[in-house]
C-alpha cells in the first residue's frame, strides 16, 4: 500500500508533508502542464507507508491508497506518473508556507466537489 496526494493539493503545494517524509518520496513536475498538474506527487515505488505525511498536510489532500475518495480516483494513477515518467519530475523541496485557514480548506474541498 502507498499514500496518494489528491487534487486537493493542486496549486497549493504546501510542503509540510515533505518535511516529515523519512524517505523523500515526494515529487513535483519540473514544468506543470495539463498532464502533470502543479501539485505534490507521492512515488508509489518509494513510499514506505509510514503515514507520517497524512496528518501533516494542512489541505487534507493525502489519503491511503485504499481510502482515496471516489471523486479523486484518478489521482492514484496520476501519482504513479512520478515513477513512470521520472524525467518530468524532480524531488520536492521543503518551502515555508502559511497554513491555510479552515475556511480555505473547506473552499478548496468544495472547489473539487468533495
Amino acid at each position: 500500500m502507498t499514500f496518494t496526494v489528491t487534487k486537493l493539493c493542486r496549486d497549493c503545494v504546501d510542503t509540510a508533508c515533505v518535511a516529515v517524509c523519512p524517505v523523500d518520496c515526494f515529487y513535483v513536475p519540473k514544468e506543470a502542464s495539463e498532464e502533470h498538474p502543479l501539485q505534490l506527487y507521492i512515488s508509489p515505488d518509494e513510499c514506505i507507508d509510514c503515514a507520517v505525511c497524512e496528518p501533516e498536510c494542512p489541505w487534507e489532500a493525502i489519503y491511503p491508497e485504499e481510502d482515496v475518495p471516489e471523486v479523486f480516483a484518478e489521482d492514484t494513477p496520476l501519482n504513479a506518473l512520478c515513477d513512470s515518467e521520472r524525467d518530468a519530475f524532480e524531488l520536492a523541496e521543503v518551502n515555508e508556507h502559511e497554513p491555510p485557514s479552515a475556511e480555505e480548506v473547506a473552499a478548496n474541498k468544495a472547489k473539487w466537489g468533495f
